[in-house]
């Protein structure tokens, strides 16, 4: 039977070869220039729209979940952890919807203020 690291190690290695491939494939690179910095860490030249070369990075981790304080783990769940992500941003959003709403009617009460104080 297989370790749990060897396992995912080895799930990692078949993504990575996946990535590679489609990378290589979309933006007409030979595989070779798409090179790992890490066990699970790739990275490979592009230009921007602009013609300036940049290195993404991309990282595939393969997480175990929480310690459960009994010498295990409780598995990582994506699909929470994708709902938690959109909760997250979706509070974010409405805050900055909320901070520009202050703003704008700090700005209109200043403006109706220079107004009043231009007809005294």
């Amino acid at each position: 039977m297989a370790s749990k690291a060897s396992l995912e190690n080895s799930m990692r290695n078949e993504i990575i070869e996946v990535i590679v491939n489609a990378l290589a494939t979309h933006f007409d690179l030979n595989p070779s220039d798409i090179e790992k910095v890490s066990s699970s860490e790739l990275t490979f030249p592009l230009n921007d729209t602009e013609g300036n070369g940049k290195f993404p990075k991309i990282k595939v981790s393969i997480p175990r979940g929480t310690r459960n304080g009994e010498g295990g783990y409780d598995p990582y769940d994506g699909h929470q952890a994708a709902e938690d992500y959109r909760m997250e941003q979706e509070a974010k959003a409405q805050e900055r919807a909320a901070k520009k709403a202050m703003k704008e009617a700090e700005k209109g009460k200043k403006k109706n203020e220079d107004e009043e104080d231009e007809w005294e």
